[in-house]
């Protein structure tokens, strides 16, 4: 099987643990499954010869599991610090920026304290992310962003959509 199939491949497990991670309310059960699909989702860029992606998918998938433990500020901007160093050191073209900047809004998003505002961050970072797999080439990485982007949305509406509408009606009491 040629390398492009085997990225396919693993993008499609990365699938599954990327739709079940928003079904969680507990942020940790959120970033716990959002380390492992890193862990593919690099692994598949990889196999593309998609250097800044790789790598930072794969700092991707330690500070998802760093964040399990902490929500600390100062890890946080270490994170965005060898962010900005991966990029600089792996820089090819603007393909390397757009995914430098879903990095960014993922980064501070798996530091936030409250579910309901990673999730809201998630979906800036995936939507850069989706851009930049369209432009890579790969279509089973932007079906992942768009079910990614769905699941987070169906998981926000869960949880919060309800209490949106509440806040509203009172509002306008």
């Amino acid at each position: 099987m040629s390398a492009f199939l085997w990225s396919q491949v693993l993008i499609a497990i990365a699938i599954v643990f990327d739709l079940i991670s928003f079904q969680f309310k507990q942020r940790q059960k959120i970033v716990c499954c959002l380390c492992i699909s890193g862990i593919l989702i690099s692994t598949h860029f990889a196999l593309l010869e998609q250097w800044t992606a790789a790598s930072l998918m794969l700092l991707a998938s330690v500070r998802y599991f760093t964040s399990i433990f902490t929500t600390s500020k100062r890890l946080m901007f270490l994170f965005l610090t060898s962010a900005v160093v991966i990029t600089v050191m792996t820089f090819v073209d603007l393909i390397s920026l757009l995914s430098f900047g879903g990095t960014l809004f993922q980064t501070t998003a798996a530091f936030c304290q409250s579910d309901q505002r990673l999730r809201q961050l998630m979906i800036f970072g995936t939507l850069l992310w989706l851009i930049h797999n369209y432009f890579v080439g790969s279509p089973t990485a932007v079906l992942m962003e768009l079910l990614f982007i769905g699941s987070n949305i169906i998981g926000y509406y869960r949880y919060y959509g309800i209490h949106l509408s509440m806040l509203n009606q009172n509002k306008s009491i």
